[in-house]
């Protein structure tokens, strides 16, 4: 917007109204409502959009105007209809008309008065929104029920509710050349590290497109960098409780109209596997809890091709396990065996995001019957191939980090990939990769497996254990908040 030149408001509101019904399509669209009207003895126009706009405020409003007598408004005209005539607490005035015409698409209402060289703008918005459900991905047993919905100033209160420290910071800006999408910048000033602040801002300022169709991930495309690498290295939470927990930690959150999902950043490797459910049981449960995650997790990459792998090299087997192994490889190999059941597995995925609710039901019936039972009954897959398989799919399935579990899935079929072809060195080599990959990755500066690598004893006990939170007074050094204690 501030890209703009600036249209200088004249004191001739006719010529005020046909810049306006030009930049806003008044006529040819149909939603964009032009109204004359007279007050006071006065010529005045509001431009506002059909739906953005609360009519039951804006019709009280109006009737104030109808009230105020011509001898009212004498002498400073501006400052007597923002300051007494207008009785709304969201009044403002602005002399660019091409930043009123932005404005007005945000859904404000725009009152134009003859004579005055500003445009009169009133915050009278609504917009149609959902309640603040309990996001699905993110379910706890006991805990908050509320989530973010799409509406960016809704996002932010819910959040204000929970942090009400003076410091905490809602900076706003808008991207998209086009869309001018609103983004706010959230975090507390006394924590978060001041330079991690300006270079997100930077990075952000630097992002030049038309739009932002797809909210917060467009986002995440142009600030992750490396585009080609799945793993996250930003967090996206729909839980006002756990965006507040992070900024007490000295992370930073980014909230786009238009999306549930707000954005967490930096954040390590770990960071993705931890869930609010570790934080509502006693920290003995919470620890438990997490290390069934972590054993899911990772489990879910590495079981299946080790289990191939033995199938592959039996000679690996100790004579204790020699129970491992197909007692029938079926009447395709192995390793297409696990290929086409991944990539079943991922049709169901993409079927029952599609499946509306009341035929759910009927699809995991035929899911099973189609994938399990039938499927070994006439040999396309193993016992064993659908055991191991499932164990892989419930760890994908545990994992906290939708985005994460679709990364770790990748992993999984290049391990497979990769012992197929070199067997033993394959699957040794492929392992090590997928480490020192995770090692030499970053998330604005952050070592991606902090405390693991580098190794710090303290804050990898934290990371592996749910320690109890009285015990947790110090905050993760290296995000280097301002006030390191809590």
């Amino acid at each position: 917007m501030d890209n703009q030149p600036k249209k200088q408001v004249g004191t001739n509101i006719d010529e005020n109204i046909a810049y306006l019904k030009h930049e806003l399509g008044v006529g040819k669209n149909f939603d964009v409502i032009h109204l004359d009207v007279e007050y006071a003895e006065k010529k005045m126009a509001m431009f506002l959009v059909d739906g953005l706009v609360n009519d039951n405020l804006l019709h009280l409003l109006l009737k104030f105007l109808a009230k105020v007598k011509k001898e009212e408004l004498k002498g400073n005209t501006l400052k007597k209809l923002l300051r007494s005539e207008i009785p709304h607490v969201e009044v403002s005035s602005n002399d660019n008309l091409n930043q009123v015409v932005d404005i007005i698409l945000t859904g404000q209402t725009a009152l134009i008065v003859d004579g005055i060289n500003e445009v009169i703008l009133i915050d009278a918005r609504t917009y149609p929104v959902r309640g603040p459900e309990e996001p699905d991905t993110e379910r706890v047993v006991r805990g908050a029920r509320d989530g973010f919905v799409e509406t960016i100033v809704f996002n932010t209160a819910l959040t204000r509710r929970r942090i009400r420290d003076r410091t905490l910071r809602m900076e706003f800006l808008q991207l998209g050349r086009r869309s001018k999408t609103d983004i706010v910048i959230c975090y507390i000033g006394d924590i978060a590290d001041p330079e991690m602040v300006h270079k997100l801002k930077d990075i952000l300022s630097d992002i030049d497109t038309d739009g932002l169709p797809m909210a917060e991930k467009t986002i995440d495309e142009y600030i992750s960098g490396n585009y080609w690498n799945p793993f996250p290295v930003v967090r996206f939470t729909e839980r006002p409780d756990t965006t507040a927990a992070h900024l007490f930690e000295g992370h930073i959150c980014i909230f786009v109209d238009g999306s549930p999902s707000v954005m967490i950043t930096p954040v390590t490797y770990w960071h993705h596997l931890q869930h609010a459910e570790e934080y509502r049981n006693k920290p003995l449960t919470g620890a438990y809890l997490r290390m069934v995650r972590y054993l899911a997790v990772f489990g879910s990459i590495f079981i299946m091709p080790l289990w191939y792998l033995l199938n592959l090299e039996p000679s690996l087997i100790p004579d204790r396990f020699d129970f491992i192994g197909p007692n029938d490889k079926g009447q395709i190999p192995l390793l297409l065996q696990f290929l086409l059941v991944e990539v079943g597995m991922d049709m169901l995925r993409m079927a029952a995001i599609h499946t509306p609710t009341a035929l759910a039901t009927a699809l995991g019936l035929v899911a099973a019957l189609m994938i399990g039972q039938v499927a070994v009954e006439v040999g396309l897959f193993t016992n064993e191939v659908i055991l191991y398989f499932s164990i892989a799919a419930i760890g994908t399935f545990a994992t906290p980090s939708y985005e994460l579990g679709l990364a770790n899935r990748l992993v999984r079929i290049a391990l497979l990939l990769s012992t197929a072809l070199f067997h033993t060195p394959g699957y040794v080599i492929a392992s090590t990769i997928f480490i020192i990959l995770l090692a030499r990755m970053q998330s604005f500066g952050v070592p991606y497996l902090w405390p693991f690598i580098p190794f710090n004893f303290k804050a990898f006990r934290d990371v592996l254990v749910r320690s109890p939170i009285p015990l947790k007074n110090r905050r993760p050094r290296v995000l280097n908040p301002k006030d390191p204690d809590r």
